[in-house]
């Protein structure tokens, strides 16, 4: 039986050519998304699969693109225009690379539905082409505004107006999507962030946006999914934290991870996505416990989570409500622990034990 869902791919740099192993992991169980939406890099993948290009070949035009493929400064730009140069890299190389995935044709003219996610530029609000009246323009086009960077690559005009990436505004734009396609979402999330790296500041400028660019759309994100009250959802994160968004080196490890991300996620929630109850999955039980060898006692945990923390006589906070059932979303107070004292034990597996399991911050 055909199932509808829609799937979402973020932006993230070249980490979002793990895409490509997701697509083929909902390939593999049959799994045909009735409506995909990009963004930034999330909006190339998307644009070539709905254009119709078999993931065999779109995998092995990734393994061999360069960064000079991609990232050419532009010298001229910047040495006549200084300050007023319209981008640090030139727009030929990606354009070219755009086109030789996506071709010549409008959202009309696709394999599969598609929407691409970008901002007006001077309007400041979210367009996403491929929307009835918004059918008419060139994929390609769209595909570039959508990867767009603010000061890494150009707007793009479309229509007498400038676009630029959509993930200044949302990188993961699940509310859209759910509201625009049928069934489930399928959303996947390229651009956590909740991995340490050190080094950055030494790195010049573009690591340093990058890294920030990287930080403000995690919080967008779980911001936009706190209190989800649209249809099932069902979060993939693949474990590509510590790759960095420019890296033309790990092509095939991201491609894989994308892979292994997707069908782990299948093989926990089932293939049966009709059947998924409301809220974001896949969820699972967890029990919290506390070393307070490593505990400061800021308190942060009792500001995210007072209903899981609460500060004792000796200054460091007690677990008061241990276990949980959290989906890819909650575990805020974990993450923002400042010595990393919390321990998070997955205990799915177990028995259900006697103490109430209760939703978590």
């Amino acid at each position: 039986m055909t199932q509808r869902f829609t799937l979402v791919l973020s932006g993230g740099g070249l980490k979002g050519l793990a895409h490509i192993g997701v697509l083929r992991a909902l390939a593999e169980r049959g799994l045909t998304p009735s409506l995909v939406v990009g963004s930034s890099m999330g909006a190339i993948v998307a644009g070539a699969w709905a254009g119709g290009i078999p993931l065999a070949e779109m995998e092995r035009q990734a393994l061999e693109v360069k960064r000079r493929d991609v990232f050419r400064v532009a010298h001229v730009d910047m040495a006549l225009h200084r300050m007023m140069a319209p981008s640090l890299y030139r727009r030929e190389p990606l354009d070219a690379l755009i086109t030789s995935l996506i071709g010549d044709r409008t959202f009309r003219q696709l394999e599969h539905r598609l929407l691409i996610n970008t901002v007006d530029l001077n309007a400041g609000v979210q367009v996403l082409w491929g929307l009835p009246g918004l059918e008419d323009v060139s994929v390609a086009d769209a595909v570039f505004a959508s990867c767009a960077l603010p000061g890494v690559f150009p707007p793009r005009e479309i229509g007498g107006r400038f676009y630029v990436d959509g993930a200044v505004m949302d990188n993961l734009p699940v509310r859209l999507a759910a509201a625009a396609g049928d069934g489930p979402v399928i959303a996947v999330n390229v651009a956590a962030t909740s991995v340490s790296r050190s080094g950055i500041e030494q790195q010049g400028f573009a690591a340093t946006y990058v890294r920030g660019l990287e930080m403000v759309m995690q919080v967008q994100i779980e911001s936009y999914l706190r209190n989800w009250q649209g249809p099932p959802l069902v979060l993939v994160q693949p474990n590509v934290e510590d790759i960095s968004m420019f890296a033309f080196d790990q092509t095939r490890e991201l491609i894989d991870e994308g892979y292994r991300s997707m069908a782990e996620v299948l093989d926990a929630v089932g293939s049966d996505l009709g059947a998924l109850d409301a809220g974001i999955h896949p969820r699972r039980r967890v029990r919290l416990s506390l070393d307070r060898a490593r505990c400061v006692g800021c308190g942060s945990c009792t500001l995210w989570a007072p209903t899981i923390f609460k500060m004792n006589g000796d200054g460091k906070p007690d677990v008061i409500s241990p276990l949980h059932e959290w989906s890819p979303v909650d575990g805020g107070s974990v993450l923002h622990c400042p010595t990393r004292a919390i321990a998070v034990h997955d205990v799915s597996a177990e028995v259900a034990a006697a103490a109430p399991v209760d939703d978590a911050a």
